[in-house]
């Protein structure tokens, strides 16, 4: 019968964007936010996925860490990790961002669900030792748990106004074009890597 087919398909590929603002979607409409767009490209390729909006603006890795189990349903299969950012620019100790990260990674593992980790880069204002501290953090949490890494998740975006809201902060829709642009083969290598992904 025509029940058929679609029963035969396997569930899509659960994705979640568990981050903060740049994750959330702020200042954007319906739609255009990295989730909405990123679940997009990825069906546009083929890919049979669901890509769950669990950003919160302003979060930091505590408030990450505070939310992640309930945020992250059962059955979710690959967590796209984006916290950091709030941190820096509230001057946090970097190495209280790591310990929390730290955390996140362990209890994502624990669950058996597979992470992309997507990096962050300190503010050159907040001075060398600090910006030097902050960006080790997410190279060095990659090779501790072996997930894949996005070195920066403003790639491309960072410093470019017209691709930018007014506040200089946040990535506009063609902003976030161009960063669902630049992770997108990330993102297809990290699906490729858990099983039962396609």
């Amino acid at each position: 019968g025509p029940g058929a087919i679609s029963s035969a398909r396997a569930e899509p590929f659960k994705i979640v964007g568990f981050g903060d603002s740049l994750m959330a979607g702020f200042g954007l409409g319906p739609d255009e936010g990295f989730t909405d767009k990123l679940q997009a490209a990825l069906r546009a390729k083929g890919h049979e996925v669901t890509v769950a909006n669990a950003g919160v603006s302003g979060d930091t890795s505590s408030g990450g860490l505070a939310r992640l189990d309930w945020s992250v349903s059962d059955g979710t299969q690959l967590v796209i990790l984006e916290l950091g950012a709030n941190d820096m620019l509230r001057g946090v100790p970097p190495d209280i961002t790591q310990k929390n990260l730290d955390e996140m990674l362990g209890k994502l593992r624990e669950r058996k669900i597979a992470v992309l980790l997507a990096g962050m880069r300190a503010a050159p204002n907040l001075g060398a030792d600090y910006q030097n501290a902050f960006d080790a953090i997410f190279p060095h949490l990659a090779g501790k748990y072996d997930v894949s890494l996005y070195p920066f998740f403003l790639d491309g975006v960072a410093g470019q106004p017209g691709l930018q809201l007014e506040d200089g902060m946040h990535p506009n829709a063609h902003g976030v074009d161009k960063m669902v642009e630049r992770i997108l083969p990330t993102v297809e290598k990290a699906i490729a890597a858990v099983p039962g992904g396609s």
